[in-house]
């Protein structure tokens, strides 16, 4: 059985037929409106294309062109925009880094992408010294060349392909390495081109919000951009709840996106400031019928959009949009968005009967042209169109069953790939990260589930001896990318095995170890009333059932998520906000505690 969502090429304005063209074509028709805001910044769609146009004669002149990777590192921020656009202007395709993962991992995406440019921000030249070899100079988007200014505004000119890569996103491998998914400029235009789950015109504002480096961030950006909204970038740090509703309440955004974690605590936390809000996407794992339903309850006229897709299928796949409450037990994941095929196939490769489970294959206009310098795994992944011979269909290892209204429900996973706080994590290469130490003979990495703070990763392995967590943690941390550093590690002599011989995760999903870590220091109790129930509050979202006075949040698996948690705890206990960078300037119990004291005077 297949649905089809007008899986024909999608709609376009005059000829576009890549992001850049269309987005050209919008300065034309509103040259004046605003096209990117922060604060009490302003950029015109006018003056946004003559910035990225003198970039992109720049970038002509270091060589960029069709087929070149121009790597992209840098904060939220006008200048990343300027960025990408100018990219796409000269030919190339943007791979976006996430400043906050290690160098080692910049390294290896730099290389495997061939990237020959990097464009950065000034602040983080340090973190990314050394890789001149790989990229030559970096250029810098907050201190531009002096010269930028004489290069010419108009237009590069260069035509448009539909085929043409237009950025390298990388996801988590099994194997052990990142994969680039190589989506085209085609994949773009179908996601954000009229699209059915969404509608945006020059009344909107728009929050750019995710990494560039996520892929949640595609929509965010070009769904403004070609269709004359505003675009208003958030600012650069790890916001509270009540930043992050404050600058939706100071920016008129009417359409947001959140990660299902961070959309649960908004919705449990300052929910009645984003009034504004029309439109409010929340996706990257299962939502909550609760917090949906609370959603609706609170927000008269909102709609809240449930969007599901993997990365190579660009951003969404199926999209179910809500108005009234979820009267069944979970969030359906909807039906296929505009360009887009699903088929809903067996073990076999057959279409499955009537409302039987299935995998979920997606065809159309948002596939990607494959891993880039993958043909095993690309074959592996891209399978021929039965219905579209030339095209292929993504096999996305989703697990769903459809209903008789031709709605999805999302089942589970065929294979042990988990989403961690919105991010696809591929277990198999925590694994690998751990087994290049000399010390661990074996290890299995399993996601378990916290009622929360959703999903966690813990890691089980087996050594003659017991690691600390801190020195785990650190190797782990120059390889892996924050959200792929488990949050608990356990030593085990042997790891379980089920009867066919293979590693038992069903079993390791269940052991729950709530022992204080081994963290290289003793423990001390916490002293006074609010040391000993910021505690409390740490573990009950870490599952432990002691921590010290001396112990690090960080080492003990704490994340930008669950400090977003706690300073809303606090707040509610309290009545006072701790900012998020209090929990890197101060990541200790002791420590901690003496900010909200000081606070609470």
């Amino acid at each position: 059985m297949t649905t089809t969502a007008d899986a024909g090429a999608p709609a376009r304005s005059g000829n576009a037929q890549s992001v850049h063209e269309l987005f050209e074509h919008r300065v034309a028709l509103t040259p004046d409106a605003t096209a990117l805001s922060r604060g009490t910044e302003r950029i015109g769609y006018a003056e946004l294309n003559a910035r990225a146009n003198r970039l992109a004669h720049l970038l002509r002149e270091r060589g960029v062109a069709p087929g070149s990777n121009v790597a992209v590192c840098a904060e939220r921020s006008p200048e990343v925009i300027v960025a990408l656009l100018a990219v796409l202007k000269a030919g190339g395709a943007y791979v976006a880094l996430d400043p906050k993962q290690p160098y080692e991992r910049h390294r290896t995406i730099l290389t495997d992408a061939g990237a020959t440019v990097l464009l950065t921000q000034e602040r983080l030249l340090a973190g990314l010294d050394g890789l001149e070899e790989l990229v030559g100079h970096p250029v810098l988007l907050d201190r531009p060349d002096p010269t930028l200014a004489d290069r010419p505004a108009t237009d590069p000119g260069l035509p448009g392909d539909p085929e043409r890569p237009a950025y390298i996103a990388y996801t988590s491998g099994s194997t052990g390495t990142p994969k680039g998914v190589v989506v085209p400029h085609r994949a773009v235009l179908r996601l954000v081109t009229e699209p059915n789950f969404l509608t945006v015109g020059p009344e909107d504002a728009v929050l750019q919000f995710a990494p560039v480096a996520f892929d949640a961030s595609t929509l965010e950006i070009w769904a403004p951009l070609l269709n004359g909204a505003r675009l208003a970038v958030f600012p650069s740090h790890e916001p509270s709840l009540d930043q992050l509703a404050e600058t939706v309440e100071n920016e008129g955004v009417t359409i947001m996106w959140l990660t299902a974690g961070l959309f649960h605590q908004m919705v449990d936390g300052p929910l009645h400031r984003l009034s504004g809000v029309r439109q409010l996407l929340a996706g990257g794992d299962v939502l909550s019928v609760a917090h949906v339903n609370k959603a609706l309850a609170m927000l008269p006229g909102i709609r809240v959009i449930n969007g599901y897709g993997p990365t190579e299928n660009t951003t969404f796949t199926c999209c179910h949009v809500m108005t009234e409450p979820v009267g069944s037990d979970t969030v359906p994941i909807g039906v296929p968005v505009t360009g887009t095929r699903i088929h809903v196939l067996d073990e076999r490769g057959q279409p499955v009967t009537g409302e039987e489970p299935g995998e979920l294959y997606a065809g159309g206009d948002g596939v990607a042209l494959g891993y880039l310098g993958r043909p095993e795994q690309t074959a592996e992944r891209f399978v021929p169109d039965p219905a579209a011979p030339g095209r292929l269909l993504y096999r996305t290892g989703d697990l769903v069953r459809r209903r008789a209204d031709g709605v999805v429900e999302f089942l589970g996973r065929a294979d042990n790939q988990v989403k961690i706080r919105g991010f696809r994590v591929e277990p198999g290469e925590i694994e690998a990260a751990l087994l290049a130490r000399p010390e661990i003979t074996d290890a299995a990495v399993v996601a378990q589930e916290h009622a929360r703070m959703g999903r966690r990763l813990v890691a089980f392995y087996v050594a003659d001896h017991g690691l600390s967590v801190p020195e785990l943690r650190r190797g782990l941390a120059e390889v892996l990318p924050p959200y792929m550093v488990p949050a608990a590690f356990a030593r085990l002599m042997a790891l379980p095995l089920t009867l066919n011989g293979k590693v038992d995760r069903a079993e390791l999903r269940k052991d729950v170890n709530r022992d204080r870590p081994d963290l290289g220091s003793d423990y001390r109790a916490p002293e006074g009333e609010v040391a000993a129930a910021l505690a409390l509050m740490w573990g009950d979202l870490m599952e432990i059932d002691e921590i010290g006075a001396d112990d690090d949040f960080f080492e003990l698996g704490g994340h930008s998520l669950m400090a977003t948690q706690i300073t809303a705890d606090i707040a509610t206990l309290w009545g006072v906000e701790v900012p998020p960078r209090a929990f890197y300037e101060n990541p200790t119990v002791a420590e901690l505690a003496q900010v909200v004291e000081e606070l609470k005077r």
